[in-house]
């Protein structure tokens, strides 16, 4: 008889093994339809959701994002303490973390790294995130002093510290992004601008760059040399440029991907059916910029307008379909937040403010595009837009598509009239939405500008956590919506993501839907 247990048990571990069972991952492969082709591979230069999910895959800050709570657990920095004012951070940089190459990694890689990022000639859009918080990044980025004015250091090899402007609250959470990223300094130097390519790229994260293939294919490997390589599970990823939402959706239902981040609005009740669909809410907002420094959108009463002439309720019912919450503010609410009330529906007012700023009935209201990067989605988005301010104010708009790199740095330029945007928060507080748009923001490409919203945000920057902070951020957003209109905020997203967890294990729901890689394993 235990003979054959024996050979039964033997047989079980057999197939398990052969089925992917049993926790053994070796050669699990993840296929994600990741909507765009990525702008870069450099973390200085990425902007957008498709480049963040390469990143992660890719690199590691001195703290990465836990998966279930997206609250900072150790990365690159094993350990860290804090002063008691709150102002100074001293991390301790892990010893066996190193480049794919065999390279250290030192606290020394950290402050190089940092310097190229606020370099002014490295152009770095995410740099006003550093200058929010790091104390003298804003004088070296803006070019009124010299590296040596930024308050970071490394007291030894191992050894980083960083001074804050004050006692930001939200900071350790903003090093997970990849505006705090770790460059391969030493690559980056041998290589210059083709040091992504995969030939020349090296990596510090849990996987490293194998094959990309633009407009096609881009391949991750399991990086042998990341410190914590025994909790990766899967061997490979590869992520798909796919931005025709319909082509995604019907490659995952004939089983070529894994994980689709997005799907046409009016397959909803097909997706729903799906055991991997899931809906949850999420800290990010929908809406339009304006670019305030072009007539005649440089008007507060044209924005007000504009914004009041749309039915939000209506959009999210009849349009999206998939359950987002009407906005009437660029920030979702928070624990001890309460959103900016905004200018909600009123069809007559709408008229008035547009008569009043010399257009009435639209009467001479120039013609004017929209931008948007391509989806279904915001296609329908805009085509409902396009029909209330035609109907409403009188007032035409050509719609205009654009792919995502062009749509991403016409944005950032200004190069636009209206423009769709979107935003997920970085980390979980009001400040990673309002931050946006201070006047020397990269992310502020209509170009918004008041004085009294910067000293707000910058005032808010400096104090501790709690009601009173709070409280200033609130009254900084009453002035950016209310009074200024400076967007159009449409409504709260919630993350649409198909993934068959039955399959998939250490995938989880949360509120910014950020997913890292080293967790997911096939079960």
């Amino acid at each position: 008889m235990k003979k054959w247990l024996g050979l039964f048990c033997c047989l079980l571990m057999v197939l398990l093994v052969a089925c992917g069972g049993g926790g053994d991952q070796k050669g699990a492969h993840l296929i994600i339809g990741n909507g765009a082709e990525p702008q870069s591979m450099d973390p200085a230069t990425i902007t957008g959701v498709p480049e963040h999910r390469i990143y992660m895959a890719v690199f590691e800050g001195l703290v990465e994002y836990h998966p279930e709570t997206c609250q900072p657990v150790p990365g690159v920095a094993e350990s860290w303490s804090i002063s008691d004012d709150g102002t100074v951070y001293t991390f301790k940089i892990r010893k066996n973390a190193i480049w794919s190459d065999g390279t250290d990694i030192t606290a020394q890689t950290v402050v190089d790294s940092w310097l190229r990022f606020l370099d002014p000639a490295t152009a770095a859009q995410y740099a006003w995130m550093m200058t929010m918080v790091v104390k003298g990044a804003s004088e070296y980025n803006s070019g009124k002093a010299g590296p040596e004015a930024v308050a970071i250091r490394a007291l030894d090899e191992d050894t980083f510290q960083m001074e804050l402007v004050g006692p930001t609250p939200y900071a350790l959470g903003m090093l997970s992004h990849y505006a705090f990223a770790v460059h391969p300094l030493h690559v980056i130097a041998k290589h210059g601008e083709e040091w992504t390519l995969p030939e020349n790229i090296v990596s510090n994260g849990p996987f490293v760059l194998k094959e990309w293939k633009p407009q096609e294919t881009m391949i991750v490997e399991k990086n042998d040399k990341y410190w914590d390589k025994d909790e990766v599970k899967l061997q490979s990823i590869e992520f798909l440029p796919i931005d025709d939402n319909n082509t995604a959706l019907n490659m995952y239902l004939n089983k070529e991907i894994d994980w689709l981040t997005d799907y046409p609005s009016d397959r909803l009740e097909e997706v729903r059916k799906e055991p991997g669909y899931h809906s949850a809410p999420q800290l990010s907002s929908y809406y339009y910029q304006f670019n305030c420094v072009r007539p005649p959108f440089d008007d507060p009463r044209v924005r007000k307008a504009m914004a009041m002439a749309i039915d939000r309720k209506e959009l999210v019912d009849k349009v999206t379909l998939q359950g987002e919450i009407p906005a009437f503010a660029m920030t979702p609410p928070m624990p001890g937040y309460t959103p900016a009330k905004g200018n909600p529906e009123d069809i007559e007012m709408a008229k008035r403010y547009l008569a009043d700023a010399g257009y009435p009935d639209g009467e001479g209201f120039p013609e004017f595009t929209l931008i948007y990067n391509t989806s279904e989605n915001h296609k329908k988005v805009a085509q409902y837009i396009q029909q209330k301010w035609s109907e409403i104010l009188g007032i035409n708009v050509v719609l205009e598509n654009q792919e995502w790199k062009t749509y991403l740095d016409n944005k950032r330029n200004g190069q636009f009239d209206v423009a769709r945007a979107g935003w997920v928060g970085d980390y979980l507080d009001p400040n990673t939405f309002l931050e946006l748009f201070i006047s020397t923001s990269a992310q502020n490409g209509g170009k918004y500008n008041n004085p009294k919203f910067d000293e707000l945000i910058h005032k808010a920057a400096r104090m501790k956590g709690g009601s009173e902070r709070l409280q200033v951020l609130m009254d900084a957003e009453e002035i950016f919506i209310t009074e200024d209109q400076a967007i159009l905020p449409m409504y709260y997203y919630v993350s649409t993501n198909i993934i068959d967890t039955a399959k998939w294990g250490g995938w989880y729901e949360n509120t910014l839907d950020i997913h890292p890689w080293k967790s997911i394993y096939m079960k």
